[in-house]
């Protein structure tokens, strides 16, 4: 750009006041490299504050501060702004940075461009180095580009102008398989991050249009072969290196799709299971509201499933109401019970004995109670008329045989569980007691025989009963011939 200057100092003084106080730095040289003039603007611009510490010259200047271009390369003396100036050079919108020499701590970045003013014949009078502060946007641009790179969701960046990619980030690569080289400089038609996507029109249009692209899945191609199920959207970015840009993000569906499969799988796994188990079981919201029930349960309890789905446990009452409390308030402070005994009342009143597990359980990402009964009413009976008999035959068992003392007691331990009390923890005393029941002696015998009052033998028989789990004397000899104690003591009369 060249234009005429009238060369009177007092023009030349007029035309400094007016500069001085703009916002750019103006820097003037002479035609020698001399720097004549700067503003306020160019001297913050270079972190001093008179016109010397720039330096006398371009070579002092050139000493004074390092220039780099954005890429990190730095600049030569004879490729400084000045020095392409002073030869004549017109450019525009250069990048440097700028670091004192000085105090390499401190950085700016100028964008600048270059006037050549002459005089009334043409020659080169005096030069000119305009300068805007580009270190905040720089700075920007340099935490979008690490964001971006760092970002792990997929990215691609195009530009508009010619919508070539000119940015994708590690995620994309990853994702795809694509190498950085397979994807720089290629444009949306070589590789279509919108093919087969579902509203393709409509992000080709506001493709054109530079306008943001909704969410939408589409289907990308990969390098080897093959596709990918994947949701994109795009961004408009404007101004990104000076020209107008789309930022295309991903989101891998494949992950999800594997993850909702096994789901799938699993759930059609449980309600395959849960349907065909033979054993009671249903399942309920945290609420108590019943929202599966299988057909054994249906059996069991003789309801329909209409007249029990949607309402509560309490509502439907074949729980006894302390027992549903109790029940509940333990699955929501443990989430799991096992093996209760419960009275599961039937359709039409009938009671039956039931034994309960229940725990919880995620469907459908809420927590539910899963409750699986089993019919144990005639188990019960067998067992406490098989112990009635027992009991009534044993009352006296001296005067049965060791064959049928075991077979009597074999068959008692197999429908009753053992109590957790070992012979060790008996006191002495409790053990010579229970020595001498086992040899079918009455109260009155064994205190005559351990030379004790008769009320102290009935406390210890007491003490037993209660550390045994027993009833009778009949339970506490089972007890003992079960573990194999005081074989050598038992006292029978042949039949």
């Amino acid at each position: 750009m060249s234009q005429d200057v009238p060369t009177t100092d007092t023009n030349r003084r007029q035309l400094l006041q007016i500069i001085a106080g703009l916002s750019d730095g103006v820097m003037l040289i002479e035609v020698d490299q001399t720097i004549a003039w700067a503003n306020e603007a160019a001297l913050t611009m270079h972190g001093v504050t008179d016109l010397k510490a720039l330096g006398a010259n371009a070579e002092e200047y050139a000493q004074r501060f390092n220039l780099r271009y954005r890429n990190n390369h730095p600049l030569t003396a004879d490729n400084y702004p000045i020095a392409r100036v002073a030869r004549g050079d017109e450019f525009s919108d250069v990048l440097v940075e700028v670091t004192p020499e000085a105090d390499p701590d401190r950085t700016w970045v100028h964008r600048i461009r270059s006037m050549v003013l002459t005089d009334r014949s043409g020659q080169a009078e005096l030069l000119v180095l305009i300068l805007s502060d580009a270190t905040e946007w720089a700075s920007a641009e340099q935490r979008f580009e690490r964001t971006f790179a760092a970002n792990p969701a997929p990215a691609v960046i195009c530009r508009l102008s010619d919508l070539r990619y000119i940015k994708v980030n590690q995620g994309f690569l990853e994702m795809t398989g694509y190498s950085r080289e397979q994807v720089i400089g290629r444009s949306v038609y070589e590789l279509d991050v919108l093919e087969a996507a579902e509203k393709r029109d409509l992000a080709i249009e506001r493709l054109g249009q530079g306008a943001t692209i909704p969410q939408m899945q589409a289907e990308l191609k990969l390098p080897g072969g093959g596709s990918k199920q994947v949701i994109v959207a795009g961004q408009p970015l404007d101004d990104l290196h000076d020209e107008d840009c789309m930022l295309f993000s991903f989101m891998d569906m494949e992950p999800r799709r594997k993850a909702e499969t096994a789901l799938r799988q699993s759930e059609e796994r449980f309600a395959k299971s849960f349907r065909l188990t033979p054993v009671p079981t249903l399942v309920c919201s945290a609420e108590q509201q019943l929202l599966e029930i299988n057909e054994a349960f249906l059996q069991t309890s003789g309801y329909a499933s209409e007249e029990l789905l949607g309402k509560t446990v309490e509502e439907i009452g074949f729980l006894d109401p302390d027992a549903c409390a109790a029940l509940f308030a333990t699955l929501e402070k443990t989430a799991t019970v096992s093996s209760v005994d419960v009275k599961v009342h039937k359709k039409g009143g009938e009671q039956i004995d039931c034994e309960m597990a229940a725990d919880t359980v995620v469907i459908q990402d809420k927590p539910c109670y899963l409750l699986v009964l089993m019919n144990i009413t005639e188990r019960k009976r067998s067992e406490l008329e098989l112990v009635a008999a027992i009991e009534e035959v044993m009352k006296d068992a001296s005067w049965f045989s060791r064959t049928l003392i075991e077979k009597l007691a074999n068959v008692k331990s197999i429908n009753a569980q053992l109590p957790s009390t070992s012979f060790t923890e008996l006191t002495a005393r409790e053990r010579d007691v229970l020595g001498l029941i086992c040899q079918g002696l009455a109260d009155k015998e064994i205190a005559a025989r351990l030379k004790l009052a008769p009320n102290t033998v009935r406390n210890h028989v007491a003490t037993l009963y209660s550390k045994l789990d027993v009833h009778s004397r009949s339970e506490a000899i089972v007890w003992a011939r079960e573990r194999g104690l005081f074989a050598n003591e038992w006292r029978m009369k042949a039949p």
